[in-house]
């Protein structure tokens, strides 16, 4: 009998909505996508980085933050790491771009982590995401005035 199924159904349920407020509180984007890449899951921070309301994105393809020339590579990695049950990329968080709901790119700090439920069935992704843009608008023009100068950036 694993942990998880020794919870009693009342217990479980709060645990649920103790989960679901904890996801809805945070500034973070959290994303959750079921295997085909349908969002089930877009809190309030995926509201603010992306400007998409929950309405929107549930139910959408994750393409619709995912730049263009960016989606079959995107798409590969996912179906990998479908086929695998896990992500194949080293843990942590990621730079990448993304695009907002006026058509703005920015980047975004990412991370990524494949859901079970509790028999070990994959369910989807979540991710986990930051408004990284200008972090690394600076750390840009940092390194092009460094190499101007031919001093090292910081």
């Amino acid at each position: 009998m694993t942990e998880a199924s020794s919870i009693s159904a009342p217990a479980a349920g709060a645990i649920a909505t103790q989960a679901a407020d904890i996801i809805a509180a945070m500034q973070e984007a959290v994303i959750y996508a079921d295997l085909q890449g349908t969002i089930r899951v877009w809190n309030h921070g995926a509201e603010l980085v992306f400007g998409f309301t929950s309405a929107e994105a549930v139910g959408q393809s994750v393409d619709i933050i995912v730049p263009e020339k960016m989606r079959q590579a995107h798409w590969d990695g996912f179906n990998k790491a479908i086929a695998h049950g896990d992500i194949l990329s080293p843990r942590g968080s990621r730079m990448t771009r993304a695009l907002q709901k006026n058509g703005e790119p920015l980047y975004v700090d990412m991370s990524f982590a494949m859901v079970h439920d509790q028999s070990g069935a994959l369910t989807g992704s979540i991710a986990v995401a930051r408004d990284a843009t200008a972090r690394f608008m600076a750390e840009r023009a940092a390194r092009q005035a460094s190499a101007a100068t031919g001093k090292p950036a910081g």
